[in-house]
């Protein structure tokens, strides 16, 4: 294959990858807690690109995908179970496979009178403890995450935060996990809690849009190039097969 079909194609598919990231970015918008993919583009040397006269040749290519945890707009919801962190951290819930991190404030109280998530995973306390609520009692929830109900104290949002986020992926949702346990959770500060809020997605919506739109644009041209080296190569092949009379 010629250097500039694989180049074309090579284009396309980190451009498709893009297209993905984008698209499940836009679908999540409205997403309470989630948080915005991004792409870090990097180049790959190939020796199927490589050309006749030794002129190195490197393809782009998707190195990673990273998330972007800036903090999203919050939004006034009246709700006295709706919880939003100002500042860096993430609540931690129990999750099917061990402790799950989120930003998504939006809490529940089960039969049981635990608290819980929209997914039925438990909120943790301070060391791991369910935080149970009475029925009929209002509540209140302090700036530094402690839960009260007539004047007793019910529990302790555990709230953490990570010195690397680069071990903080995301495990479906407004829901991470962290996959490097010598990359312990600490007690987060310089944060606190809003009653009465969630925090919305980070994704902006215009921008997000204008992007998807550029790399369609992207896209057909390569898709052109490589059509275009397709053609170059008939016309070649064509040529040196034809015999003169």
């Amino acid at each position: 294959m010629d250097p500039l079909t694989v180049a074309a194609a090579s284009g396309m598919r980190s451009r498709m990858e893009a297209l993905s990231i984008l698209a499940n970015n836009l679908a999540n918008a409205t997403t309470t807690g989630y948080k915005n993919d991004k792409e870090f583009y990097g180049l790959f040397h190939s020796e199927d690109a490589d050309n006749p006269v030794g002129i190195v040749s490197t393809l782009p290519t998707i190195e990673r995908q990273w998330t972007d945890f800036s903090q999203g707009t919050l939004q006034t919801t009246g709700n006295p179970l709706d919880v939003a962190l100002s500042g860096p951290g993430f609540f931690v819930v129990n999750g099917p496979g061990g402790p799950l991190y989120t930003r998504n404030g939006n809490f529940q109280s089960a039969n049981t009178g635990e608290l819980i998530t929209a997914e039925g995973y438990r909120v943790r306390g301070q060391r791991g403890a369910p935080i149970r609520l009475s029925t009929g009692e209002p509540v209140e929830i302090t700036p530094s995450g402690s839960i009260q109900q007539g004047g007793r104290l019910i529990g302790q949002l555990e709230i953490v935060n990570f010195k690397s986020a680069d071990s903080i992926e995301k495990a479906g949702g407004s829901h991470f996990r962290n996959t490097d346990p010598k990359n312990a959770p600490v007690a987060a500060s310089d944060t606190h809690v809003q009653q009465g809020k969630v925090e919305a997605s980070n994704v902006s919506v215009s921008a997000s849009a204008m992007r998807l739109v550029g790399v369609m644009r992207q896209f057909e041209m390569l898709q052109k190039a490589v059509l275009m080296g397709v053609d170059m190569n008939a016309k070649a092949i064509q040529e040196v097969a034809r015999v003169n009379p």
